[in-house]
Formats: C-alpha cells, sequence, structure tokens
C-alpha cells in the first residue's frame, strides 16, 4: 500500500477553487496521510516531556533522578526519558523539513508577482511571530516555533539537495553540536581539577590565586546544580501559584535565554539537523509510505534497538551526575549523554517505522485516522497544548502548578490527549484547516482563507491509501 507524493501544505490544506492566480493549499484528497498521522504522533508525544516544565519548576529535575529507584516518579522518568525524551520534538523537527518540501514544491504562477519562495518566507516569518506569541503571550517557556521560524529561513537555499548531501549536513550539525558538548565536557573537568587542586591547598593553608578561585566557584556551582533545593522549588512555585503579571516576570528571564543565547548555542543546530534528516527521509519516499515491509521492519528493529539502548544508558548517567557528579568526572568514563542526537533520531526512526507498519496493517484503522485528525491540525493543537496546560497549572488558572507528583502528570496528558482526538475530528467534519491553520495561511497569502467544508465535501476521503 503505497501513497502518491503530492505538493501539500506542511500541516496540510486544501483547494478552496478561490479566483485568484496565486498558489493555493490543495485538496484533502491531495494530502499524505501518513505524514499527517506521524506528525499527529509527534504533536501529542511532544506533551509527554512538556507537561514536566507546564507543571514543575524546572530544578525539580534534581529530585527526580535522585528519588529511591523503587519509586513511581523515578520508574515513570525513566521510561519516559528512555523512550520519549528529545525523540518526539526529533520527530516533529523531521516532519517540518519534509513539510518545506511540500510547501516548495508547489509549482510558480506565471505573471504572478509572488513567487513561492515569497509565501514561503512570510509564511516561516510568521511563524517566529507565533513563536513569540506562545513564549510571551501564553507563557509557555518551552516554545519550538521560534526555532522553527529561525531554522526555516536557512532550509530553503538545501531544498534541491539530494538525500545524501542532506544527510551530510545533518551531521555537520550533530558534529557542531557534539564539538561543543566536548568543549563543555573540558571546561568542567579543568573546574572539577581546579577545585581538587584549591582544597588540597586551602588544607596547607596556602593562598590561592583569582584563578583557583574561579575554578572552585566554578565546580561548587555546577555541584549546587544536581542536588535537590527545596526552598528554591518551594519560591519557583509559589510564584507560579501567583497572577498573569508575575508569572510573566517569572518566566521572562527562561524566555528570553531560550530564544536568544540558548537557540544560537544548542537548539539552531539541534533542530537544523533532524530537520535536514527528515528532508532526505522525505524525499527517499519513508515518510510517504513508500519503502517495502521489510525496510520498514528492518528501521524499527535498528532504530529501537540502538536508540532505546542508548536512551537507557544515558539516562544511567543522568542518575549517576546528579548523585555524585564528582565521581563522574574523577571516572573519565565515557559519558553517553554525548550520543544524544544519534540516539534520539534512531528512536524516531523507529517510532515513524512502528506507525507505517500499523497503518499498513489496516489493525486500529480508527486510531490512524485519529491520529491524522491531529496532525492536520498541528498547528493548532500545539498552541491548544499551552492555553489548556497554562489554564490548569498556573495560577491564573486552576493553581495546580507542583501539586501533582511527577507521574500523576501524565493524567493530564491523557486527558488533554482525549480531548483534542476528539476536538480534531469534530472540528474537520465542518471546516477545512484548524483555527490557528486558518490564521496562519491567512497571513500567508495576505487574504482571507474559506473556512467551512461546502456538504459535498465533508464525505471527501482523506488520502489515497
Amino acid at each position: 500500500m503505497e501513497t502518491t507524493l503530492s505538493a501539500t501544505d506542511p500541516s496540510g490544506t486544501e483547494n478552496t477553487a478561490m479566483p485568484t492566480t496565486l498558489p493555493q493549499p490543495v485538496t484533502r484528497t491531495e494530502r499524505v496521510q501518513t505524514i499527517d498521522l506521524i506528525r499527529g504522533f509527534a504533536l501529542l508525544g511532544i506533551l509527554l516531556m512538556n507537561i514536566f516544565f507546564f507543571g514543575l519548576p524546572y530544578m525539580y529535575q534534581a529530585t527526580l533522578l535522585t528519588l529511591p529507584p523503587e519509586s513511581t516518579d523515578f520508574r515513570t522518568n525513566m521510561v519516559v526519558s528512555t523512550i520519549f525524551e528529545g525523540t518526539m520534538r526529533a520527530l516533529f523537527s523531521m516532519l517540518f523539513g519534509a513539510g518545506v518540501l511540500l510547501f516548495l514544491a508547489k509549482k510558480e504562477v506565471p505573471d504572478s508577482p509572488y513567487t513561492v519562495a515569497d509565501f514561503y518566507y512570510r509564511r516561516v516569518l510568521w511563524l517566529v511571530v507565533f513563536g513569540l506569541f506562545n513564549a510571551f503571550i501564553l507563557l509557555w517557556p518551552g516554545d519550538i516555533l521560534y526555532a522553527y521560524g529561525l531554522c526555516g529561513l536557512f532550509l530553503f537555499p538545501f531544498r534541491q539537495l539530494r538525500p545524501t548531501g542532506l544527510v551530510i549536513a545533518a551531521f555537520v550539525c550533530i558534529a557542531v553540536l557534539f564539538g561543543k558538548d566536548v568543549m563543555k565536557a573540558l571546561e568542567t573537568k579543568a573546574n572539577r581539577e581546579g577545585y581538587l587542586k584549591a582544597v588540597q591547598l586551602e588544607k596547607q593553608k596556602k593562598t590561592l590565586t583569582d584563578e583557583q578561585k574561579q575554578a572552585k566557584e566554578a565546580w561548587q556551582a555546577t555541584e549546587k546544580r544536581t542536588k535537590p533545593d527545596k526552598k528554591q522549588e518551594d519560591e519557583f512555585i509559589k510564584k507560579m501559584r501567583s497572577d498573569y503579571g508575575t508569572i510573566f516576570l517569572t518566566l521572562q528571564p527562561f524566555n528570553v535565554k531560550f530564544e536568544s543565547t540558548e537557540f544560537y548555542q544548542s537548539l539552531f543546530w539541534d533542530a537544523l539537523a533532524m530537520m535536514f534528516l527528515g528532508m532526505a527521509l522525505f524525499k527517499l519516499g519513508f515518510f510517504s509510505n513508500q519503502f517495502s515491509t521489510r525496510t520498514y521492519a528492518l528501521t524499527l528493529l535498528a532504530g529501537y534497538g540502538l536508540g532505546l539502548t542508548l536512551g537507557y544508558l544515558a539516562f544511567l548517567d543522568a542518575v549517576a551526575w546528579h548523585q555524585n557528579p564528582g565521581k563522574v568526572v574523577d571516572s573519565g568514563s565515557f559519558s553517553f549523554q554525548a550520543l544524544y542526537q544519534i540516539r534520539r533520531a534512531l528512536t524516531a526512526v523507529g517510532h515513524a517505522s512502528l506507525l507505517l507498519l500499523v497503518y499498513r496493517s489496516g489493525v486500529v484503522p480508527w486510531l490512524m485516522k485519529a491520529l491524522a485528525n491531529v496532525g492536520q491540525m498541528a498547528f493548532t493543537n500545539y498552541l491548544m497544548q499551552s492555553i489548556i496546560c497554562t489554564l490548569i497549572f498556573y495560577g491564573y488558572g486552576l493553581g495546580y502548578y507542583g501539586r501533582l507528583a511527577y507521574h500523576q502528570l501524565f493524567y493530564v496528558v491523557a486527558g488533554v490527549w482525549l480531548f483534542q482526538i476528539l476536538f480534531s475530528a469534530v472540528w474537520l467534519q465542518y471546516f477545512r484547516f484548524g483555527p490557528f491553520e486558518w490564521l496562519w495561511r491567512s497571513l500567508t497569502y495576505w487574504k482571507r482563507q474559506p473556512m467551512r467544508l461546502r456538504p459535498a465535501q465533508t464525505s471527501l476521503p482523506e488520502a489515497a491509501a
């Protein structure tokens, strides 16, 4: 069972037969359903990681990694970290890259004052604006739309590269991140050695140099970050249960850092690497269900076999680091955290392979349809998660911030999933696309897009399978 490729919009739209010569969204029958369902799966999965930062203070990670191994929260964290940490965002980034190629595949219109490139750059620039809205208005400090919009500006020149070239570009980005991690590790090791030397000199009643003092302070700061700090957690929780203004001021430094220095240091390379891989996989036909069943079975086994193993080992490294960072540095052992980008890409490919195999089997068509609906409205559902979760946890909403145990947060995740699956299914019975998709497209084409489905359109199939 194969799906024919078409020039669909990144998150899916349809042709509305508008009296204009400008490029238009495509019809429902032209959609690539497998891309929608994988996108829907990734969108829902992202909440598995984001829910922690919606409901608990970021510094609680130190507490979580130092809990007794038999505790429910520790075991939950082990499963989530091994299977989902970074992998859903990787998959979402890959599909963004695939979506870029889909959008740019639209034909140029003769005598039109605009080209597809004009609409593309307008589109990604508006995505930057939506990202700022998500971060500074909806107050979600983990926004990815801003980063995707900026990365999208760099993808256009790579659209004609062959899959091999795109894979090379991805590994260049991964190499940059690996180099940054190595430099950081060397700096940490130097601080540790400086700290040990400083302690030894202090025991001998000798005066420390400024460099030795700095190394000592740097290592002590590193150790402090690995230890639970109940007082700091309580102070942060109190602020997050307060009013909108207080929460805005509390999160502002995190948002500014995340969308400036943090973006430059890591997220830019992180997102670009996965986008390049997504573009390569799309050109090879991986996401559009064009590989053989045997090939998908092999990519499933390889992706999960290597990716999940590395994910578990990386989790054990994180636990060891928070229990005794000095011992970890002194041992000089290899940290599997260094293979973060490789293992998340492998696991993401495993996730996609599993979905495509289930899709081909026809075992749960209702689930595949539900995921495709969520994926078709991915932009709306992503922003909806910010709206719903901030209203549940923040002080200007229900104020549940810091009130639930880590494992209990996933009850909220299940509730949000159920709501978004039902909402997407009902909404698409009456409308061409989600409300934020409609707004985004209207801004992209600078023309109000038709929203309602005509009666005859409601019975159209989603895609050729």
